[in-house]
């Protein structure tokens, strides 16, 4: 039997400041802007080629504080290209670090990047996010 994740829950303190950061800036795509009454919007976004969505809105999440999400992470083939991608789409991401057992650290020329290989984020709550290299899996 297959387990899929399909929606993580973003807490947001402003909806449509979240939207135009994910939709916009980061270029998932917006599968649905839903608004149920007053109380509860659902906003979904999905991160291209994601077979799982993220949700922000009013009325979900019940408990979450705006930028208490920590961790999430987005696998990608080319660190070095998403972090691109993400600067010059105006996100202030992190230089790409390599990930080793004392932490990180800075990349060195020419280096394999295969699932050591990061970016790190933010969205304008602070929800922190990382971007990780997987050319292949051991």
């Amino acid at each position: 039997m297959d387990w899929t994740l399909e929606v993580v829950i973003i807490p947001v303190s402003d909806v449509d400041r979240a939207r135009e950061f994910y939709a916009d800036r980061l270029g998932f795509h917006l599968d649905h802007d839903t608004r149920i009454n007053e109380e509860l919007r659902v906003v979904q976004l999905t991160p291209p080629g994601s077979g799982c969505s993220i949700v922000v809105g009013t009325g979900v999440g019940e408990g979450m504080q705006p930028g208490s999400l920590k961790g999430l992470q987005l696998v990608v083939s080319d660190v070095r290209a998403a972090r691109a991608q993400l600067a010059a789409r105006g996100v202030e991401v992190s230089e790409v670090r390599v990930a080793e057992g004392s932490g990180f650290r800075a990349v060195r020329e020419g280096e394999d990047l295969n699932n050591v290989g990061f970016a790190f984020f933010a969205d304008p709550d602070g929800n922190s996010w990382a971007v990780q290299q997987i050319t292949a899996r051991g």
